[in-house]
């Protein structure tokens, strides 16, 4: 083609990226790489070694060793020797080296932008002007966190040593998001990148060694699915953090179950990208490239479900097949190319085999005519319109190129529509009008929401999902407290302290727990539908009261009688039956979950209108001082009783004040916006309060939640049931919505089992024994619920530095952040 052709085409021509280096860098380790452990490469014990190919076009870069258990192993002994050490540096010390670390990747920027284009099949414009940049970005960013983070997180210390497991997608990018935080905290590291891209891993090694980082401090240990499975399982490993898909995220959730292992899940996504009638269609074309052929759509938050208003649909549509045709597919080292290649044969016939299922369930697909190289793994943009919401290709993540479109008709709809899957990661809203995008962006259950802009990301900001897109966050403020534990609760026991042990001796004599559930059937139902229960002189004489005092389950802002028909005998510390309470089952459970669910309204109101309610059942608390001690001291003294009761008034008042003082925050990223941090409820949390404290472990575990909006199912101490009756009618006078609050009562081993299984459940808070904490997490895999429990651990309740304040509110919600244009 002559230069007058060119111009009149405007056709772009060849402009590859030289791979001189990247093949130099190879050459000198004679194409064969061993594990990273101690700060030094080392060969895989048995000697099995894989091969890490070019995607573009199928050949062989290197052979890469295959980690064994045993290498797992001494990689964890090298950051257990390291961690003491590293520890001890003063965080200036620290700070220097992610300092050098980010200093050293912007010096082999090129390097390593060319290895992970080669690696991964990405276009080389976006490792070298993204990816990369991001990677210092981040430790740039960390480095200033290791500097003040005793005066920003006092009272915390840092996990230990962390197994970290990242995706192909981003192999570098991945590595400093989980990486710099990890050094930053003073936590040392075993990471395993994926099997498909453990290159530029490798080539980061030699800049640790380079930047003279303490051996052990980061281990890197390379291989496949076998490789993970024992990072997850060792002992020794204190925290794993995990990016990856929702599959795997469940079973390194059920792998963990029964440890004290610190887990955070960055998993898979569905995200929508929400177009209104009045936005820029032109911007929203260029969004919709960068959101869903970016790195061939090969990213967890993608914006794959494109949702357009009806009106504009037809227009859109055109548009966007205009600018599909325009998109260049080809070699990923030539700086001409959009879209690069697949990562893995495998992955590319996964994007065939829903896109075919798709089109049999009635979508239409439409792809640009463009000419695929004969080499190597590549799939065509491709939209498919006429998406039903329950199709496949609205429901899985297809991860790859490829955008399934649909229409709605108002708001409502369009938020419907967005959040109708099992994810929640990330969101992009289009409007030309502030109102409409942030009344949307309020409301998409998503980790992340992109207004006007997509797929921003930054070391200062937060990114992490809700429901099974995963729970804890990487990067920013709460990315940092996923590697950091409050210091009293690292070093506590299994076993009771002795203030403990000393103020429930009287509960812990009068639980008599196996007597209790011997008895509990007894009760006919008749007598319980009845309510009322026929004594003779005999039990009225034993019993000292001329009835006996029977509670219900308090469902919706009722009192509700057990549909088992059954009740559980309440004993007095000196064996005196003191009442029933009910025993609740699993269709008691289902009642109130759909009330909590119903009561969400509590979520809206504002955080002012929070407080007071919480004021206020403070308030009729305290006027019930007297009675609800000298009941609870039949069961705990009367020594403890009142303190539960002093205890649990002040506590109430303590929540009602961080009602509306735990709140977010504004980043500012170095983007043309701002990112706000908005701490929103979790949802619907289910609680197993603490049997040793029957009033005080209510309140410190059910205000917390309250505060922040969520609304609660509670089960109460198994010790002291009849502690529900005095709750709720606290409750009852305190202008608590219904349904905010549903207490049950009954055996936790029972009523646990169908809260954690339950879908609509967002989060489980478990305050028991160590296996009450593991079947906690081991059940609630199915949806991947939030856990928080106090690992089987002693939490002194009358202590508020230990159990009051920030680290339960952190629990209890859950960080969105908003991008938002703003400034020059």
């Amino acid at each position: 083609m002559s230069i007058a052709e060119k111009f009149v085409s405007m056709e772009y021509g060849p402009a590859p990226e030289d791979s001189k280096e990247v093949s130099s860098w190879l050459d000198r380790h004679g194409r064969k790489f061993g594990h990273f452990v101690g700060g030094a490469s080392v060969a895989p014990s048995d000697g099995e070694y894989f091969e890490s190919l070019d995607p573009s076009n199928g050949e062989k870069l290197a052979a890469v060793a295959q980690g064994s258990a045993l290498d797992v192993d001494a990689a964890v002994k090298a950051a257990r020797k390291a961690l003491p050490k590293w520890q001890a540096l003063a965080p200036f010390e620290r700070a220097k080296y992610l300092y050098a670390l980010a200093r050293l990747v912007q010096k082999h920027s090129r390097r390593l932008a060319v290895l992970e284009t080669m690696d991964n099949g990405k276009p080389i414009r976006e490792s070298r002007d993204i990816d990369i940049p991001l990677v210092a970005r981040h430790f740039y960013h960390h480095a200033g966190w290791a500097q003040i983070l005793e005066a920003e997180f006092p009272g915390y210390v840092p996990c230990g040593v962390v197994g970290q497991i990242i995706p192909w997608n981003f192999p570098l990018l991945m590595l400093a998001w989980k990486i710099a935080p990890a050094l930053a905290t003073g936590n040392t590291v075993v990471l395993k990148p994926a099997e498909f891209t453990p290159l530029t891993a490798l080539a980061f090694a030699e800049i640790c060694q380079e930047a003279e980082l303490p051996a052990g401090v980061v281990n890197i240990v390379t291989g496949d699915g076998r490789t993970g499975e024992a990072l997850v399982k060792h002992p020794d490993i204190d925290k794993i953090a995990f990016t990856g898909s929702t599959e795997v995220g469940r079973a390194i959730r059920a792998a963990t179950a029964n440890s004290h292992k610190k887990v955070s899940l960055e998993l898979g996504g569905k995200s929508p990208f929400v177009v209104f009638e009045d936005a820029d269609l032109d911007s929203v074309v260029e969004g919709l490239v960068d959101g869903i052929w970016f790195n061939q759509g090969q990213v967890c938050c993608a914006g794959s479900r494109l949702l357009m208003q009806e009106s504009i649909a037809e227009a859109l549509i055109s548009k966007l097949q205009q600018r599909m045709s325009t998109l260049r597919i080809g070699a990923p080292l030539d700086k001409a190319i959009d879209i690069g290649a697949i990562v893995a044969r495998v992955q590319l016939d996964r994007i065939r085999k829903l896109v075919e299922q798709g089109v049999a369930e009635g979508a239409t697909c439409w792809q640009p005519q463009t000419t695929l190289p004969s080499r190597g793994f590549f799939y065509p943009p491709t939209l498919l319109s006429n998406v039903q919401p329950t199709s496949i290709v609205a429901q899985q993540e297809i991860f790859g190129p490829v955008l399934a479109a649909m229409t709605f008709r108002t708001p409502s709809e369009a938020v419907e529509l967005a959040n109708n899957t099992v994810y929640g990661l990330a969101a992009c809203v289009w409007s030309e009008s502030i109102n409409i995008a942030l009344h949307v962006a309020a409301q998409i259950k998503a980790g992340v929401v992109w207004v006007n802009c997509t797929n921003m990301f930054d070391a200062a900001c937060g990114f992490g999902g809700y429901r099974e897109s995963g729970y804890g966050r990487e990067g920013g403020r709460e990315g940092l407290r996923e590697y950091l534990e409050p210091a009293w609760f690292k070093k506590q026991l299994q076993a009771p302290s002795p203030r403990l042990q000393a103020e429930a001796a009287s509960a812990a004599e009068a639980a008599k727990e196996s007597a209790a559930e011997t008895a509990a059937l007894k009760r006919s139902a008749t007598q319980n539908l009845s309510g009322e229960h026929d004594h003779n002189e005999d039990d009225q004489r034993r019993d000292g009261r001329d009835i006996d005092r029977t509670v219900k389950l308090y469902i919706g802002g009722k009192q509700a009688r057990p549909d088992s028909g059954y009740s559980m005998e309440v004993h007095a510390a000196d064996g005196r039956l003191l009442g029933e309470a009910p025993l609740g089952n699993r269709k008691d459970i289902r009642n109130a979950v759909e009330a909590a669910r119903k009561a969400s309204g509590w979520a809206k109101a504002t955080a002012h209108t929070r407080a007071q309610v919480l004021y206020y059942c403070a308030e009729n608390l305290s006027q019930r001082r007297a009675e609800i001690a000298t009941r609870l001291a039949q069961v705990v003294g009367e020594k403890q009783a009142a303190a539960e009761v002093e205890m649990g008034i002040q506590r109430v008042f303590s929540y009602a004040a961080w009602a509306d003082k735990f709140d977010g925050a504004v980043h500012n990223p170095p983007f043309r916006n701002i990112a706000i941090a908005m701490n929103e409820a979790v949802g619907t949390v289910a609680v197993i309060c603490p049997r040793e404290t029957p009033l005080l472990g209510f309140i410190s575990t059910v205000m917390p939640l309250l505060a922040m909006g969520n609304t609660v199912i509670a089960v109460g101490s198994e010790a002291y049931p009849l502690i529900a009756g005095d709750l709720y009618q606290v409750f009852d006078t305190s202008d608590l919505p219904g349904g905010a609050v549903n207490i049950v009562t009954g055996y936790v081993s029972q009523l646990l089992k169908t809260l954690a299984e339950h879908d609509d459940v967002d989060a489980i808070w478990s305050f028991g024994d160590e296996a009450t904490a593991a079947s906690a997490k081991a059940m609630s895999v199915g949806n991947l619920k939030q856990v928080f429990t106090n690992e089987g651990r002693t939490i002194d309740w009358f202590d508020p530095r230990v159990a009051e304040g920030r680290w339960f509110l952190e629990h209890a919600v859950q960080v969105k952040n908003i991008w938002v244009p703003y400034g020059e």
